[in-house]
């Protein structure tokens, strides 16, 4: 067994300034009761992460817990569908709750203890955020309360229900799309109401500091795992490192193992919806601009009066307007690019991925095995491409049962 269940921690590259900068995106929140909460947090995450009982307690709960080390996944009878290139999978869906978003709730779980709070507020959109959040309170005895859309409540009723087995207190949010930005929204003002024995624990790299880099240093462990995985089945590394992106955690994760080789493409996928010609998508970096979005700055999309846009995506956990710092400074550093595929080339992703390996994948993840099956075509059959199968599609079926007709 591959001994890596220690190894998480950014690349300098995706390490912010000392105001909370990724190259020009990214940057601390001027509102000065939440500046205050979250320089405390940011110091209380900067020691924990170097405390030995910490990170014992971090690599116990990986191992015995969470299931990791996370395997790798030769998709033998989907490669030979889409014919060229090998594709991998990173299977992230095997986690317990079954998506990346454990990898980094268990530790903003901790950190809350450390700090002395009692309770944790998040958003969700696809509800896997929500769900993590809520295990890993119920494990350590916090109370917990997650704010989701309602057009996502009715879209991931599994996971609804799940979050209420699990003991947290679910808040519907109408206001505006219903969806994931107006959950964060919401978070953020419970948040501002309780914030002596609350914490937000935000759900992806996105946020203002010290959120981006905190997630990403929890989420990293996908791509140090990956690539020595990978170098251990294959002999070599993939041509192709391949993720969703909607906030980007999971791709921010794995995109860390391969920050350092050249060699290897780094590819975000994100959501083109109904048509990049049409209004309904939300492919941010994409068609987005620089801008402003919920007190950090990035790549969003904006409606023609300036503000966030109202965005479409089959997959709830996609459908925002705005993107990590990270992935934005990446983009501009040519470091990684950003692809989108449609709703349409997503089911039927989903289906390929169910019918050909007995795998159901989650709508986010199956943008990325899209893109995967898209390019493996036009490659060779000794060229590998490394998907990110960020979560499983067990909170899908519904919804995709009512697109597809079976």
């Amino acid at each position: 067994m591959i001994q890596i269940i220690n190894s998480y921690g950014l690349h300098p590259t995706t390490q912010p300034d000392a105001d909370g900068l990724y190259g020009e995106f990214g940057g601390k929140i001027g509102h000065p009761q939440l500046a205050k909460a979250l320089a405390e947090l940011e110091v209380g995450f900067h020691e924990i992460i170097k405390n030995d009982d910490f990170i014992s307690e971090m690599k116990r709960l990986r191992e015995t817990y969470v299931g990791r080390p996370s395997p790798i996944y030769h998709a033998k009878r989907l490669s030979e569908h889409c014919g060229g290139a090998q594709i991998y999978l990173k299977r992230e869906d095997l986690n317990h709750t079954g998506a990346h978003k454990i990898n980094h709730c268990l530790g903003e779980v901790l950190l809350a203890k450390k700090l002395g709070k009692t309770k944790v507020i998040a958003e969700t959109g696809a509800g896997q955020h929500g769900v993590a959040l809520a295990t890993a309170a119920a494990l350590m005895d916090v109370e917990c309360e997650i704010h989701m859309g309602v057009v996502d409540i009715k879209k991931e009723h599994p996971n609804v229900s799940r979050m209420k087995i699990l003991g947290a207190k679910l808040v519907p949010v109408s206001e505006g799309a219903g969806t994931l930005k107006e959950a964060v929204d919401s978070a953020f003002v419970a948040y501002l109401n309780d914030i002596e024995n609350s914490m937000f624990a935000i759900g992806s790299v996105v946020g203002p500091a010290p959120y981006p880099e905190m997630v990403g240093y929890f989420q990293s462990v996908i791509g140090h795992e990956a690539r020595e995985q990978f170098l251990a089945t294959t002999g070599s590394l993939p041509n192709k490192v391949v993720a969703c992106v909607g906030g980007g955690s999971n791709a921010m994760g794995m995109f860390s193992g391969f920050l350092d080789d050249e060699t290897v493409e780094k590819i975000g996928v994100e959501p083109a919806g109904e048509g990049l010609d049409t209004p309904n998508h939300a492919a941010t970096m994409t068609k987005g601009v620089k801008g402003e979005i919920q007190g950090f700055k990035c790549y969003v999309l904006l409606d023609d009066e300036g503000q966030p846009a109202q965005v479409h995506s089959i997959a709830s956990g996609l459908d925002y307007p705005g993107v990590g710092p990270q992935h934005s400074y990446l983009k501009d550093s040519q470091l990684a690019t950003y692809e989108a595929v449609t709703d349409e080339e997503c089911l039927d992703a989903f289906m390929a991925l169910s019918r050909l390996e007995g795998i159901i994948p989650a709508l986010e993840s199956s943008h990325a095995v899209a893109y995967a099956m898209k390019v493996a075509k036009d490659m060779s059959p000794q060229d590998t491409i490394l998907v990110n199968l960020s979560g499983r599609g067990d909170k899908d079926i519904d919804y995709v049962l009512e697109k597809i007709k079976l």
